[in-house]
């Protein structure tokens, strides 16, 4: 297979591909493994998830991509995901994601040039009593405009 990914990345998804064969259901938490470790899931591998778990690269390939939660690129350091759902809407969240991607100068599924932040969308992250929400990395925020959104990102990125 040729690749791009490193040799340790080949050796951690060829182990967690091992550790889910035979596994019923063993696809998501096998892309969750894949994911959770090297930061995305790479479409390279597809052929081998495939042969492993029985299904067709088409499989495959449909699996991750209907779910917004999986990546096929790298993505920066810390991932900054904006809801996009009605209730965000509704409370100005597409004026805070044009002000999000103004300020740090990318569109969503972008990284900023110093690699410190991804911009995604997200289409509900169950906080819509506190909407706009984002999350970023793992955590959940609610009620923010920009300022919390500079806050937030600037605690762990050089970002202001």
């Amino acid at each position: 297979m040729s690749t791009t990914l490193s040799a340790t990345d080949l050796t951690k998804i060829e182990a967690h591909i091992a550790a889910h064969i035979g596994v019923p259901g063993g696809l998501t938490p096998l892309m969750h493994a894949i994911q959770d470790d090297i930061g995305y899931i790479p479409e390279e591998i597809y052929p081998q998830v495939s042969k492993a778990m029985a299904l067709s690269v088409a499989e495959v390939h449909g699996f991750v991509t209907f779910y917004h939660h999986f990546r096929t690129h790298p993505v920066g350091k810390h991932v900054l995901q904006i809801c996009r759902a009605e209730s965000c809407q509704a409370m100005g969240s597409e004026q805070l994601e044009t002000d999000i991607k103004t300020k740090y100068g990318v569109d969503y599924h972008e990284t900023t040039k110093d690699g410190e932040l991804t911009i995604l969308p997200v289409y509900c992250l169950g906080n819509c009593a506190c909407s706009p929400a984002v999350m970023l990395d793992d955590d959940v925020h609610g009620r923010v405009d920009m300022g919390v959104i500079e806050e937030i990102v600037s605690e762990v990125t050089n970002h202001g």
